[in-house]
């Protein structure tokens, strides 16, 4: 099925019912939007997948493969918690072929904010990129990734979580990044996103995007994931499955 025609599919299912409460662990994955929740102090969170992304550019087309991607979470303390990114990539363009591993990515996400009477959450996450890649994929320098998240809870089915930040990997001005991904929680164990978003590359071109995905929760603290996305303004197309799994399960407190 074309992924145009997933699209619909997806913004279709708003149309049923919202009838249960919604998950119970809260996830980074698998939209672009990172949650403004901090996972359960003392707990361990691992969130993987696999991602297929095909991307037109000026002379050649390129594939990028990354199996697997994987975000670990530790939280050692309430509202604080230490992250690490690291995934395997192959990459293909023109007639050139790349695989190995990225570059390594280490940080933190401090949650500054979470009131129930205001339906409000915010916190920020930064991570530091260090150029320990394969030879063709490093980016050869120490690069940063920041963002402030903020989320907004209407019911017990329906949120709004939206992000801005800003990306720099030693050469230009940076990058500025936004997300909003809308989520809906159709069955105690199903739920569906909607998202645009995109990046202001070196703040002069705008790169938009748009996807959607659903989740399925297998037990608390075990959550399968599906989403698909496609280029506003440019040729990309891309598809992820993945999992997230925590030590303890429940919300983030």
């Amino acid at each position: 099925m074309k992924v145009k025609s997933l699209l619909i599919l997806f913004l279709a299912l708003f149309a049923i019912i919202f009838q249960s409460q919604s998950q119970t662990i809260e996830t980074d994955r698998p939209d672009q939007t990172e949650s403004s929740s901090v996972i359960p102090g003392q707990s361990l969170q691992v969130e993987s997948g696999m991602v297929l992304c095909f991307r037109e550019m000026p002379q050649h087309t390129e594939r990028q493969i990354l199996a697997p991607t994987t975000l670990f979470r530790y939280a050692p303390v309430r509202g604080f918690e230490v992250r690490l990114v690291n995934q395997f990539e192959h990459l293909e363009g023109g007639n050139e072929v790349a695989m190995g591993v990225s570059d390594l990515e280490l940080g933190t996400k401090i949650q500054l904010l979470k009131r129930g009477d205001i339906n409000c959450e915010v916190a920020v996450l930064s991570h530091v990129v260090f150029p320990t890649g394969s030879r063709e994929l490093t980016g050869n320098c120490v690069g940063t990734v920041n963002k402030l998240l903020v989320s907004h809870a209407f019911g017990e089915n329906l949120s709004l979580g939206y992000n801005l930040g800003y990306n720099y990997f030693g050469s230009g001005r940076g990058d500025g990044t936004y997300s909003m991904a809308l989520g809906v929680g159709v069955t105690e164990k199903v739920g569906i996103y909607v998202e645009p978003y995109g990046e202001w590359v070196n703040f002069r071109a705008l790169e938009a995007n748009f996807d959607a995905g659903m989740t399925y929760l297998l037990r608390e603290n075990l959550q399968l994931d599906f989403s698909f996305g496609t280029g506003l303004n440019q040729r990309m197309n891309y598809l992820s499955v993945g999992f997230s799994w925590n030590s303890m399960g429940g919300k983030g407190n």
